[in-house]
């Protein structure tokens, strides 16, 4: 985990690398304004998430080398530095892995077209009702020579994309039910029919999309400026604050984040028991004691309760991108449905999903492979103002958990720990994320590890991303293996 230490000096923030760049553009603006008339219009709100003050995320570039020109490349390269990569910032070993990885998957040569790709990522993000990247693959669609009556509905995209819809739907939602059926169905349909090579590509991105999702609503990101829900053409009031600024935590009103002794108690709490498991000297559980853990840890996941229901309003843009917007997130054989759990020492990433990603869309499981370690094992062996922690408990206990609620097991983790060291808030948090995205709110944000840093919080959202993602492959990639065989 990390600690972000503040600016001790305040500084000019803005969300472009390049300074003399920033300060042509304000020209242009005034002389736009003053000149012509037209109507410039601000943002909404402040900074790049809800959740996260805006000094915090913008300061980060300015203290580190390594991010600054990470951004600076990337505005090069893209002509747009989006909210996700600053945020994304706090953690700049991470960043660059995240942002050669999905350059590759969009840009580079690969089995399916430019415009095929951006589709397939409106597809996944629609799929969680994400209008942040909807709109941001939209853009990108268009200017890479897409149908613009593709966007009127998947009905009107082509028939070999309406049928990964169905795939779509279940990877985002149900993925323990992928099936070799659903595989055949995409290779053998005539004319419409999908290679391997295309499939494998279409389902990196499928699951990539489905677990940015995620990370886009446990930070709260907002739009830029320029799409939809990112500006206004309001005059600011000098009298008083934005609300976006006053729930976001910017201006000159202060975060409140409940009880800091309490909070600094819990970390404390947190710290005795990780030590207390380090230290256990016992003997070994029985593997069928292990194997009751798992369950147990699988069933009281379903307990969890994500949220209360709330009527969520799906715009007709996002949801024209889907069919059969009814179906969602159901918990593993809640309603006693038997399904097998899937043991990783029987079919895992780094034994069997690897080498079959790598060997039918080349280099893409190299990519994806170091950006599962680098979140995995990233680390600053820090918790809140502590220094000098081994956070690997930690950490393998939140993968290992969100693995746990689609029903993959590790034959050799002792899920017992789980309950030591995820209390109930941060747990809600986790399965809300994860698997129903769109209904995370601030208040679950700030609920869990109150005294922890921005910065960490963030972390452990790259950890939640990619161990769905790696949790969403294993079920696809399996079910190819299957076909295939």
């Amino acid at each position: 985990m990390r600690h972000a230490t503040p600016a001790n000096e305040a500084k000019e923030t803005t969300s472009l690398p390049v300074a003399d760049l920033y300060k042509i553009c304000t020209n242009c603006e005034r002389r736009i304004k003053k000149e012509i008339g037209v109507r410039i219009p601000r943002p909404l709100g402040s900074g790049p998430s809800r959740f996260i003050p805006e000094k915090e995320i913008l300061e980060v570039s300015k203290l580190d080398s390594r991010t600054q020109l990470i951004f600076e490349d990337s505005f090069a390269a893209l002509g747009r530095l989006d909210n996700i990569s600053l945020v994304m910032g706090f953690h700049p070993q991470y960043l660059e892995r995240f942002l050669r990885t999905q350059h590759y998957l969009l840009q580079m040569d690969g089995p399916l077209s430019l415009h095929d790709r951006h589709y397939i990522c409106i597809m996944a993000a629609a799929r969680h009702q994400c209008s942040y990247l909807v709109n941001l693959h939209v853009n990108d669609f268009l200017q890479v020579g897409g149908d613009q009556k593709w966007l009127n509905g998947l009905d009107n995209a082509p028939q070999k994309l309406q049928l990964v819809g169905e795939l779509n739907k279940v990877l985002a939602h149900r993925p323990w039910l992928v099936t070799r059926a659903h595989i055949e169905q995409l290779l053998k349909s005539e004319e419409h029919s999908w290679s391997l090579a295309e499939l494998i590509h279409a389902v990196v991105l499928l699951t990539h999309y489905h677990s940015l999702a995620s990370f886009t609503f446990g930070c709260g990101i907002s739009p830029e400026i320029h799409c939809d829900g990112g500006h206004t053409f309001r005059l600011p009031s000098v009298s008083s604050y934005c609300a976006c600024d006053i729930a976001n935590g910017n201006g000159a009103v202060d975060e409140v984040l409940g009880n800091h002794q309490e909070a600094s108690c819990e970390v404390e709490a947190l710290m005795e028991r990780m030590k207390l498991l380090q230290c256990r000297d016992e003997e070994e559980a029985s593997q069928e004691e292990m194997a009751t853990r798992f369950e147990r840890e699988k069933t009281e996941s379903m307990l969890v309760v994500t949220t209360e229901e709330e009527g969520t309003f799906l715009s007709r843009d996002i949801s024209c991108h889907f069919e059969d917007l009814s179906y969602g997130y159901k918990d593993f054989s809640r309603r006693g449905d038997h399904v097998p759990t899937f043991r990783v020492q029987d079919y895992s990433w780094e034994d069997h999903g690897y080498s079959l990603v790598n060997r039918l869309y080349p280099d893409i499981g190299q990519l994806l492979d170091e950006k599962f370690q680098i979140a995995y094992n990233l680390t600053y062996n820090t918790m809140a103002t502590h220094r000098d922690v081994d956070t690997s408990m930690l950490r393998r206990a939140i993968w290992n958990y969100i693995h746990c609620m689609f029903g993959i097991r590790y034959d050799d983790y002792d899920y017992g720990e789980i309950n030591q060291l995820l209390d109930r808030n941060f747990k809600v948090y986790i399965k809300t994320m994860v698997c129903s995205p769109e209904k995370t709110t601030k208040r679950m944000y700030e609920s869990f590890w109150r005294q922890f840093q921005h910065s960490e919080k963030v972390h452990v959202n790259l950890l939640l991303m990619e161990a769905r993602m790696q949790a969403e492959l294993l079920y696809a990639l399996r079910a190819v293996t299957r076909y295939m065989t």
